[in-house]
């Protein structure tokens, strides 16, 4: 039988769709304990590499054969290897192209709503990372909010769409992944922005993201107004788009909050966090609909794909919204954190633009999950 090879795009469409799909994992199993490809509807077997060097005669019974079988390593090479194995063995098989690396680095880009007279908003969704990236597109003019460091995807996008990017926005400086966004500003000429309380170590030229900036895109006049939101980073900044959306950056998610000690803040930015999501969102319109840079888990998807809630849900549903005593979330926001992101200070030194490593380097501090929320 022929093996199949599947792009990071295909397995996306899996995971949007809520398929079915069965997936061989053949790394260590630390590393699929850590991070493996998500789905709502997936199953999963890790059976090690080296456990199959002599064959795949002794696991057969663990491998469905009525259902596709997607068998899944770091970089490619293993799944091919164990998927040529179970072909033989007569089953129907295919291996991830890229490995896991290419699932990291996968964007699908989704539309969350027409905006006025025209304009639209998409949502970039990098389904292995978290990571979440918007544009915003109006009257052959582009804004671009949290872009990753895969700056082709938008480029292309954009011209694909027929517009120009003009202003490119970084909600924080971030420390669990790479931004592109003063490279795609580069590449475009457009204006970069970042809040210039997260900038004071930074060594290029930005615009400083200041409360209340107001830019607008096109000559439709959509407004992405500044909202000053501290406490994953003293800087960190929201922006309410077109009246409707609420981009909430690293301070809000779907189902937690942001955590404050990325940059060995904690004790110091709790207060900020505490004042921003009890205080500062609380005087928004509960109809705003929240848009974060970054998902948790596989289930905060929509059915279309997107991540997003309206504001008023989340006041009801988010834990991290509903702490009331002062003490109490203190000590949730500063007891109950995940392991910090890998390689979260390098990465940090990147988005300062102090190194520069070349794209191995960057792609081994970027592997693993989102780790940006309070459990």
């Amino acid at each position: 039988m022929t093996v199949n090879k599947w792009t990071a795009a295909k397995v996306a469409r899996k995971v949007i769709d809520q398929e079915e799909l069965f997936i061989l994992d053949v790394r260590n199993t630390d590393a699929f304990e850590d991070w493996k490809i998500e789905g709502q509807n997936f199953e999963y077997v890790n059976i090690p590499y080296f456990e199959l060097l002599d064959g795949v005669d002794e696991v057969l019974t663990k491998i469905p054969a009525d259902k596709e079988v997607l068998v899944v390593c770091a970089k490619e090479g293993s799944s091919i290897m164990v998927a040529e194995m179970l072909s033989e063995a007569g089953r129907e098989v295919g291996y991830l192209e890229g490995g896991m690396r290419a699932w990291s680095s996968y964007l699908e880009p989704i539309k969350v709503a027409d905006l006025k007279n025209g304009g639209e908003l998409y949502q970039f969704v990098r389904l292995g990372k978290g990571c979440l990236s918007y544009m915003i597109i109006s009257d052959g003019e582009a804004a671009i909010i949290d872009a990753v460091r895969f700056t082709d995807v938008f480029l292309d996008f954009a011209k694909e769409k027929g517009v120009d990017i003009k202003h490119v926005f970084d909600t924080h400086l971030h420390a669990d992944h790479i931004s592109g966004g003063r490279h795609i500003a580069a590449e475009t000429g457009a204006t970069y922005y970042l809040p210039p309380k997260d900038a004071t170590e930074v060594v290029f030229p930005y615009t400083p993201l200041t409360e209340r900036l107001n830019v607008k895109v096109g000559a439709s006049q959509i407004n992405v107004e500044a909202l000053y939101s501290p406490g994953h980073t003293i800087g960190s900044t929201s922006f309410v788009i077109d009246n409707r959306f609420l981009l909430t950056g690293d301070i809000l998610f779907m189902d937690s909050i942001g955590r404050p000690d990325l940059a060995g803040k904690a004790e110091d930015w709790v207060g900020d966090l505490r004042e921003t999501l009890y205080k500062r969102y609380r005087e928004l319109a509960e109809d705003l609909v929240v848009l974060p840079a970054h998902f948790m888990i596989i289930d905060e998807l929509n059915e279309d794909g997107t991540v997003a809630r309206r504001l008023g849900d989340l006041f009801k549903e988010n834990h991290g919204l509903n702490i009331e005593d002062e003490a109490e979330f203190r000590r949730t926001v500063t007891d109950n954190l995940p392991p910090q992101p890998n390689a979260h200070e390098q990465i940090r030194q990147i988005n300062m633009g102090k190194i520069a490593p070349d794209e191995d380097e960057q792609t081994e501090m970027e592997i693993g999950p989102n780790r940006c929320a309070v459990r």
